[in-house]
């Protein structure tokens, strides 16, 4: 009842909005209030963070610096420690040889200390030396002297070999021309003798014959026309030696030649090199038959290495399988 009767009067008195707008002024002021400080908080907070944030870039640039100069510091103290091995290293060799050279020394100092005692019967030493080698300067002495001799004689000796030699080549030449002379008269009365027989020529300073005149194919023995065709030619032999003076040394060589053809499975030899031989020995035997002196004749046999003919026709061929005769000196 009490109640009803307040409010009744607080409606009925008409001053109740006052109140309630300095009330809803009041709480607008703390609202304000508070959002001033809520501003100034923030901004107080942003501006430390910024310098944090600054502080910490900083820090991280500093950061990155200590860490550079750590790797250089960790790079020089790996220098630092291969030098020190190095160093090491040098030293202990350095150690080894002042001790290989104080050995040394000792070892030094103890010869000169017995070089010291034996000096002594050393100069006794250098004076029997120093007597021998006066000896031996005379003794060299002599040598030289007779040395000297020695290569004069041997100047005497080697002019009188030239003069020798000069001489001998004089009478060697001497010789040349005079079985030139002889080779010369033998081949002109060989061509005489011969004449335009078919079969036989002149090449150079030999008579050639084609051994198809003297032997059968694959054969060396002489054919019986063979023999006729030589006999001419042991004649003139037998007088060339008649001729000739005892004191020139000259030969008859008898060269055997044949073709490159190889010889068949069955023939008597076995290579050309082996029927020209044998067919060279055979004209030397029956000119030694004949009376030809043996020690006047010599014989070669040259198979089909030595050709006159390039060619490869059958007349080629039968120019290439031939008998030479060539007078020289032996």
């Amino acid at each position: 009842m009490a109640i009803a009767r307040h409010l009744q009067r607080d409606v009925d008195s008409g001053d109740y909005w006052p109140g309630f707008v300095d009330a809803l002024a009041t709480l607008l002021l703390v609202i304000v209030f508070l959002l001033a400080i809520f501003v100034t908080g923030q901004y107080a907070l942003s501006t430390a963070l910024t310098g944090r944030d600054e502080q910490l870039a900083d820090l991280n640039a500093r950061l990155a610096e200590l860490a550079d100069q750590l790797n250089l510091a960790e790079a020089e103290n790996a220098r630092l420690t291969v030098r020190v091995s190095t160093l090491t290293a040098e030293n202990e060799s350095l150690t080894e040889q002042l001790a290989s050279t104080t050995a040394r020394i000792a070892s030094l100092s103890a010869d000169l200390d017995e070089a010291e005692e034996l000096s002594e019967e050393a100069q006794l030493t250098i004076a029997l030396l120093s007597e021998q080698m006066d000896i031996l300067r005379e003794e060299l002495a002599r040598l030289n002297a007779a040395l000297e001799a020695s290569e004069a004689r041997e100047a005497e000796l080697e002019t009188q070999v030239i003069n020798l030699g000069s001489r001998l080549n004089a009478a060697l030449a001497s010789e040349v021309a005079r079985l030139s002379q002889y080779r010369s008269e033998f081949f002109g009365r060989l061509v005489e003798i011969l004449g335009n027989r078919s079969g036989v020529r002149v090449v150079g300073d030999r008579f050639v014959f084609e051994t198809d005149v003297l032997f059968d194919s694959a054969s060396a023995e002489l054919s019986p026309e063979g023999r006729e065709g030589l006999r001419p030619i042991a004649a003139a032999i037998l007088q060339l030696t008649r001729e000739i003076p005892d004191d020139i040394e000259w030969v008859i060589r008898v060269d055997g030649h044949t073709d490159v053809r190889p010889l068949g499975p069955s023939a008597q030899f076995s290579s050309n090199w082996e029927l020209s031989t044998a067919r060279s020995l055979s004209v030397i035997n029956w000119l030694v038959g004949e009376g030809v002196p043996p020690n006047r004749l010599m014989a070669a046999g040259l198979g089909e290495h030595y050709p006159i003919a390039m060619g490869r026709t059958e007349a080629d061929h039968a120019r290439n399988r031939r008998i030479e005769l060539k007078l020289e000196a032996r």
